[in-house]
């Protein structure tokens, strides 16, 4: 499958299609093109941004060490930032690099943060760190994912957990999340279904209200409409809520924990992330020391 991550126009443009934009990665940037009507200004974007963080703008002007009134100015129109005050200001924010992206293209500057595909040379050192990950956690499953819970690749051990999943579910691009919850899926195994859905769909919720990505939002309202159980969470018994799942006569019981590169200044690198499955008691531990999650790729993906 191919793994060079898909360069989308920003979320306030995404899904109203007599508007959006046009996105290209242009020598190792994000560009973006709009219509004749143009983009939200620079000021509504950061207000946005400001909002979603629900700080006011005394808060971030605090922050970001800049006078409350030029804040107030520069998210009105009344003044136009530099790139620099942009940057501070989505530092701030902690809006990822993509956006962060947008709101100097929508500020008349360009882009200040590469995006190069996975299989680009640029990113050849973190191609070789991400399957040395993905070797070294065997025998145990562990995939690698983008902001959107695309498969990237994974290792052999996910491969048994794949088994009984619909062809069409399995062709790329892969959503894990849509592969996990769908009837047709993972689901019918998910012995805690209920408990698993609840926490899927809360952390997309949540990643989708703090990114503003309306991808997200539109998946995880695609996933709500899935058969498995309520919106509640189930309290947990244990000291971490485990994925509960058969294989034929035989029941796993894995947590799972999540890896992202903090130091990122790359667009797909930050987007990236490693989600690492752990046996949860002695006995998970041994079906997969023993080998049922036998060789094979299943929906993975591919690094080179």
């Amino acid at each position: 499958m191919s793994i060079t991550p898909e360069v989308t126009p920003p979320p306030y443009l995404r899904g109203n299609r007599g508007a959006a934009g046009r996105a290209a990665n242009v020598g190792g940037v994000v560009t973006t093109t709009w219509p004749a009507a143009g983009p939200p200004a620079v000021g509504t974007l950061l207000r946005e941004w400001r909002e979603r963080r629900r700080l006011s703008q005394l808060d971030l002007a605090i922050q970001a060490d800049v006078s409350a009134r030029h804040l107030s100015f520069v998210e009105t129109g009344r003044s136009r930032p530099t790139p620099a005050m942009i940057l501070r200001l989505t530092e701030q924010l902690d809006v990822p690099l993509r956006e962060r992206n947008t709101l100097l293209l929508a500020g008349g500057y360009a882009p200040a943060y590469p995006q190069h595909g996975l299989d680009e040379p640029e990113l050849a050192s973190v191609r070789v760190a991400l399957r040395q990950v993905l070797a070294g956690h065997l025998p145990y499953p562990a995939v690698i994912i983008d902001r959107w819970w695309d498969l990237l690749d994974s290792n052999a051990a996910i491969a048994a957990l794949l088994d009984g999943c619909a062809p069409e579910l399995l062709a790329p691009p892969v959503n894990v999340l849509r592969l996990s919850l769908h009837p047709r899926g993972m689901a019918p195994r998910i012995a805690n279904l209920a408990q698993w859905r609840s926490h899927l769909l809360t952390q997309l919720s949540h990643r989708a209200r703090a990114l503003g990505d309306q991808r997200l939002h539109d998946l995880h309202a695609e996933l709500l409409g899935y058969p498995g159980g309520g919106e509640e969470p189930v309290s947990p018994t244990g000291v971490v809520l485990p994925l509960r799942y058969r294989l034929g006569d035989r029941e796993l019981s894995l947590f799972s924990i999540s890896a992202a590169v903090d130091t990122a200044t790359d667009v797909t690198v930050e987007e990236l992330s490693i989600e690492a499955f752990y046996p949860a008691d002695a006995a998970t531990a041994e079906i997969l020391r023993t080998g049922l999650a036998a060789p094979g790729a299943g929906a993975r993906g591919s690094l080179s």
